[in-house]
């Protein structure tokens, strides 16, 4: 699967970056954006469905999606680069995802993700392999979505912040499609990763993992 994401990269951008890909990004058809994001949604299907078969309880199939997700992204970089010799660098801004809005990011960013995913999902596995209690419930859930949520929100801040110079929030609801704002988000070059953002979100998963093998105190 990595290699198939990063073969569609590769053309892409043989057609649309054919002296290298840079930001600003080059406009793109209608029908091929449209297709990005179904073929994106389908990647996320797929993953969903592999973690499904794979695992036979509930978390053990959050474990497996976390694993399957984290070896594709992190061989999608390692395709590229071996195809490509792309990213030149770990801090080399990239185009992350576009669901439900434009997610970029230095590429050391998302791996870092990637192999916290990897972390909680072996130390899932391993501990319901010993037959060794996995707790859950609402406070991990809590530090799990409070952490990703912060991390989703460094991903989109620089291209929201961009946006919202040229926009207000109410205006874009009504902008929804309007080829004015596609014109604007073309011009959109990154300027600043917000790493504090990005590391309290970390840190907040990552105490969520250790929580994961923590018993209930009895008083």
């Amino acid at each position: 699967m990595a290699f198939l994401e990063s073969a569609v990269v590769v053309y892409l951008r043989k057609i649309y970056y054919p002296d290298g890909f840079d930001f600003p990004l080059s406009p793109i058809g209608s029908s091929v954006a449209i297709t990005e994001l179904i073929r994106e949604l389908a990647t996320l299907i797929m993953l969903f469905s592999i973690s499904f078969i794979t695992g036979k309880t509930l978390k053990q199939r959050f474990a497996y999606f976390l694993l399957c997700f984290a070896i594709w992204d992190i061989f999608y970089y390692l395709f590229l680069y071996l195809l490509i010799g792309w990213p030149p660098s770990l801090l080399t801004w990239d185009i992350l995802f576009l669901l439900p809005i434009t997610w970029v990011g230095p590429v050391i960013a998302p791996i870092i993700v990637s192999l916290t995913m990897i972390g909680a999902a072996l130390y899932i596995l391993f501990r319901k392999r010993k037959d060794k209690i996995i707790r859950l419930d609402t406070l991990r859930w809590i530090f799990f979505i409070a952490g990703s949520f912060l991390i989703f929100l460094a991903f989109v801040w620089d291209y929201s912040s961009f946006i919202l110079e040229n926009y207000s929030v109410k205006e874009l609801w009504n902008l929804t499609g309007d080829p004015a704002l596609f014109d604007i988000s073309y011009n959109y070059i990154p300027r600043h990763f917000n790493w504090f953002l990005f590391i309290a979100g970390e840190l907040i998963v990552f105490t969520g993992i250790i929580l994961l093998g923590t018993r209930k105190r009895k008083f």
